[in-house]
């Protein structure tokens, strides 16, 4: 057996290079788009050589922060639609906890990402080494334990030849439709530069593919029966569609059998929001027409959705006592929630199998007509929140009023970026994406710090599409560091940072919860001096063109000037922190005390059992 003699790193570059993946369309392109890289003594003379070699062959990213890196990785997986990612690299110790977060926003939401962290030195002779922790109790434990719960596949490598069968079942996690997320291999610094005669074969040309399995024909028929009896039938639009390429037979198949849909954060923009049956956003921050839908649905097929608390209204949004669930989904794990009729297998595959099994079925024709109305009625409320404030209105702009000049002033083949706080509330009710893919939302994990690593990533996928990222001040003060990477790389993003002074969405929160004020604005926290933080001149120090805008027609007008710019510009507008959307929504289960010194609490809880009574019980 022929075979090359090279260091573990050397071998795992090697390797990752000769891995394709063969698109829908038949052609085929690198898996790994590159990597992802911040070098300490841990990697530096082992991984950092190895790449340096190929540096021209294939591209290694310097990050700002490890959690950033990864977030730009994880961002440019879910623009391709899972069929490319990108690996991250970090030094023992902090830098390869610093990715621990971006693992778990991977694993909530079934993105590939292939992590390789730093670790101990497998012979360790050195131990402790520098920045090594150590178990009092058990002297195989290293702080890369920690990614075991966050990762859908976990190695650590002791052996040089041990990467052989580790990257094979790396290659199966990453490219598997059910089992996608984040691997990690755990790479021991000093097996870095270890060498070996590994067989030729380990770097020869693998072609993978996204396998469609089919369904069940007793699952498919049991749905068919179900489908062919629903008087009110809803579809729910998960991130599932996306990755299944199923935007179009989404759609298809709603205007065919006159079914209407709404729309989690993932799946949001699968299908365009001009599609006369896209009711929008469905649950905690769904649009009054889609959730009005939810609580009469006889029958709802949710596709490719893990079905989370914000998408069923902590499950008290779906009200009628005979509700029948079909989980359409490439995960029996998602698929077979709350009871629901299990459908496994591709999103794609299986509405085409299910389309020729229900040929003749027509929904009602008024509940269609209800849903149209609805959503007519929805569309003349949101245009009221997302107006252009009067030239005489005293107090700031809302958040929607914001969201409506982003919307009116950017290209139509825009994708707006967002994660955590009350944009993602506001957004998933107002934003209308005009083209499918213009809506990219981290609302599994609702990871603060994501939007801008985010923004540079969703654009690095589709780099002909123009990213706006929507910020506010408390996630931006997190994460704002790669705004420097995407200068670096020529990478622009037009970057809009709402700033209301503090956390206003959990300061809404806690006050919905009966709490007083506490610890979330800035005003409200303990404090010698009320900061005064000049995000145009932060942005600015980093690189970036920054402006401040004083209206929402500045905003507008900044918008569009933007798009002549050479770089990633950020323009910040000042906000105020109470308004949301009224007239929508549905409620959510945060915990409220049984037992309070304040009055406001304790109404609260009343409350709070109000609507504990409405929720669908486990069955």
């Amino acid at each position: 057996m022929k075979t090359i003699r090279l260091t573990m790193s050397q071998a795992l570059v090697k390797a990752m290079m000769a891995q394709k993946i063969r698109l829908d369309d038949g052609s085929v392109q690198l898996f790994f788009a590159g990597m992802w890289a911040i070098f300490g003594h841990g990697n530096v003379a082992g991984l950092g050589e190895a790449l340096y070699e190929v540096k021209d062959q294939f591209p290694t990213f310097r990050g700002q922060n490890e959690q950033g890196m990864a977030h730009t990785a994880i961002a440019f997986a879910k623009g391709k639609r899972r069929r490319q990612v990108m690996a991250c690299t970090a030094s023992i110790g902090p830098g390869s906890l610093n990715m621990i977060t971006a693992a778990g926003v991977a694993h909530a939401n079934r993105l590939p990402i292939l992590l390789l962290p730093s670790d101990v030195f497998a012979t360790r002779l050195p131990d402790p080494v520098l920045q090594q922790l150590e178990d009092f109790g058990d002297g195989t434990v290293s702080v890369n334990d920690s990614f075991k719960p966050v990762s859908r596949y976990f190695d650590r490598i002791t052996r040089p030849e041990q990467i052989i069968p580790a990257f094979q079942r790396a290659m199966t996690v990453l490219t598997d439709p059910a089992e996608c997320g984040p691997v990690t291999l755990s790479l021991c610094q000093d097996v870095q530069t270890m060498a070996w005669d590994f067989p030729a074969t380990f770097f020869e040309e693998k072609i993978h593919y996204i396998r469609r399995p089919h369904p069940d024909p007793n699952e498919l028929e049991t749905a068919k029966e179900i489908l062919l009896k629903a008087k009110k039938p809803l579809i729910i639009i998960g991130g599932g569609v996306a990755y299944s390429g199923a935007e179009k037979l989404v759609e298809d198949f709603c205007n065919k059998y006159g079914i209407p849909a709404g729309e989690t954060n993932a799946g949001k923009s699968a299908v365009p929001d001009q599609s006369p049956l896209n009711m929008g956003g469905i649950g905690v921050s769904g649009t009054a027409a889609a959730n009005a839908l939810a609580n009469e649905a006889d029958v709802i097929l949710a596709i490719g959705s893990r079905l989370q608390d914000f998408t069923t209204g902590s499950w008290a949004v779906f009200t009628n006592p005979n509700l029948k669930i079909i989980g359409l989904n490439i995960q029996p794990f998602d698929g077979t929630k709350h009871n629901s009729y299990p459908l496994i297998g591709d999103a794609k595959a299986i509405l085409e199998l299910l389309s020729q099994q229900i040929t003749n079925y027509k929904t009602d024709q008024s509940w269609t007509e209800k849903a149209k109305n609805l959503k007519a009625n929805w569309y003349k409320i949101a245009d009221k929140y997302m107006a252009i404030p009067s030239t005489t209105a005293e107090k700031l702009p809302s958040d929607a009023q914001v969201i409506g000049a982003v919307m009116r002033s950017i290209p139509d083949n825009s994708i707006v970026v967002c994660a955590a706080g009350g944009l993602p509330g506001e957004l998933q009710k107002l934003w209308r994406a005009k083209q499918s893919g213009g809506y990219h939302m981290e609302y599994g994990f609702s990871c603060m710090g994501y939007e801008v690593a985010g923004g540079i990533g969703a654009k690095m996928a589709e780099p002909d599409r123009n990213v706006v990222v929507m910020v506010g001040d408390g996630s931006y003060l997190m994460l704002n560091s790669e705004i420097v990477s995407s200068i670096m790389l020529g990478v622009k993003i037009t970057i809009v940072l709402l700033d209301n002074r503090g956390y206003g969405c959990i300061n809404r929160l806690q006050q919905a919860c009966g709490g007083k004020q506490f610890n979330n604005m800035l005003v409200d926290t303990h404090h010698k001096e009320l900061p005064n933080i000049d995000f145009v001149q932060h942005a600015r120090g980093l690189g970036a063109i920054s402006k401040k805008v004083s209206s929402v027609q500045e905003l507008q007008d900044a918008l569009i000037k933007s798009g002549q710019n050479d770089r990633t510009t950020v323009i910040v507008i000042d906000t105020e922190a109470v308004s949301i959307t009224e007239e929508c929504g549905y409620w959510w289960d945060v915990a409220v005390p049984e037992i309070s010194k304040q009055k406001t609490v304790n109404e609260a809880y009343k409350t709070y059992l109000n609507y504990k009574k409405t929720q669908r019980l486990w069955n």
